[in-house]
């Protein structure tokens, strides 16, 4: 790992402002002072920051109410990306992403074996989405979507879903799977089109009001081992 990225893991500083304090001779690896951010550290090095020694936090584990208009993978030049949003996020990854004009819970983890049992499709994790649809749905749609429909460019229809009927045209969804653009696909495959959706919950872990879009907060002990 570079000395900068380092830095910015273990303490709240940003990696420009840690190459800053590189520059300014603050900082001492094995006691002996750094002159480029830019270099590798071992897992053995005492690295420390106006003598304080640093040390990278544990496993992460974050649940963050996603606003529209954010993507779940960095990179993106016409979108923010959801990193943007928490702090130390260098070491973090999306278990479970959505599209930038989806909204609702995102979880983020750098503990790549968890985010795994999250995100399998053996594991059957359920995911709760609320809808908005572009029109009603009859009783075929509604049938179709519960017993599982075939997906464009897939080689087995979509596992049985539960679907709630909240109004005319918002409906709630619990899907087993996480195929790409899953919940738009199935809709999509029975003739409707979805114009608006939440993720409201992955397994045990639900969204709650505490949270505003944009906000995060590190997931219980219990809601992290319940996957």
């Amino acid at each position: 790992m570079r000395l900068d990225k380092f830095i910015s893991q273990a303490t709240e500083l940003t990696r420009s402002l840690a190459r800053n304090a590189v520059k300014h001779k603050r900082v001492r690896i094995n006691d002996q002072v750094v002159h480029t951010a830019a270099q590798d550290v071992l897992a053995t090095d005492q690295i420390t920051l106006d003598g304080e020694l640093l040390s990278l936090p544990g496993d992460r584990y974050i649940i963050l109410h996603k606003p529209a208009g954010y993507v779940c993978t960095r990179g993106d030049t016409h979108h923010a990306d959801v990193f943007s949003l928490i702090e130390r996020s260098d070491d973090l990854h999306v278990a479970g992403r959505l599209d930038a004009d989806t909204t609702g819970l995102v979880l983020l983890t750098n503990d790549g074996q968890w985010s795994h049992r999250v995100t399998s499709p053996r594991r059957k994790c359920d995911k709760v989405y609320l809808v908005g649809l572009a029109h009603a749905l009859d009783d075929e749609q509604i049938t179709r979507i519960e017993h599982g429909v075939a997906l464009k460019g897939e080689d087995k229809p979509t596992l049985p879903a539960q679907l709630k009927i909240i109004s005319d045209r918002n409906v709630e969804l619990t899907i087993h799977e996480g195929k790409y653009h899953q919940v738009k696909r199935m809709f999509a495959a029975v003739g409707n089109d979805v114009i608006a959706l939440h993720r409201k919950s992955i397994g045990p872990v639900v969204l709650g009001s505490d949270l505003l879009p944009g906000e995060s907060r590190d997931l219980t002990r219990a809601e992290y081992e319940s996957f």
